[in-house]
């Protein structure tokens, strides 16, 4: 049921002034904890350096935690044609910070490209369905990236899930 509203083009508009703030409040208020969309899909506040104003930045993410210890986050922006501005935070500077589940860990974003992303994306379309929606709406190849703990060999058990 929540994939098919999730599909539907006025989602976007009711959806991204109501449960972003709401899962921003209450992962600070938590520490990551809890969040709203966490009901429906894994969610993480990714924080990151503007890549223009040099700001903190602080988005809730949909996400998928791999057994390596990795993160894997989509570009979606709700299937806008625009890229979503954290993505493009990642690209200008790829060091950003998690937080979810209670813990903050800095990482390396990877932006995947051809057959990694081909294979990672057929994964993702299984947890998030509406992701071919809204690649399909916003007619562009949404970005997909893999987070990595920058000290991965102390904090991967961390986060498997």
């Amino acid at each position: 049921m929540i994939h098919r509203l999730a599909a539907h083009p006025g989602f976007p508009r009711l959806v991204r002034h109501v449960v972003p703030p709401i899962d921003l409040a209450l992962s600070r208020a938590t520490h990551g904890r809890v969040f709203l969309s966490k009901w429906f899909v894994p969610t993480l506040v990714l924080t990151t350096t503007g890549a223009r104003s040099g700001l903190v930045r602080e988005s809730p993410l949909a996400t998928q935690i791999r057994t390596d210890g990795t993160f894997v986050v989509v570009g979606s922006n709700y299937g806008e044609p625009r890229h979503p501005a954290w993505s493009v935070n990642l690209l200008a500077d790829p060091r950003a910070r998690v937080t979810t589940a209670g813990r903050s860990v800095d990482v390396t974003a990877r932006l995947l490209a051809g057959e990694e992303r081909s294979a990672l994306w057929e994964e993702l379309l299984v947890v998030w369905p509406p992701y071919a929606t809204y690649e399909q709406r916003a007619g562009r190849e949404l970005r997909v990236f893999v987070l990595e703990p920058v000290d991965a060999g102390s904090q991967r058990s961390e986060w498997t899930p």
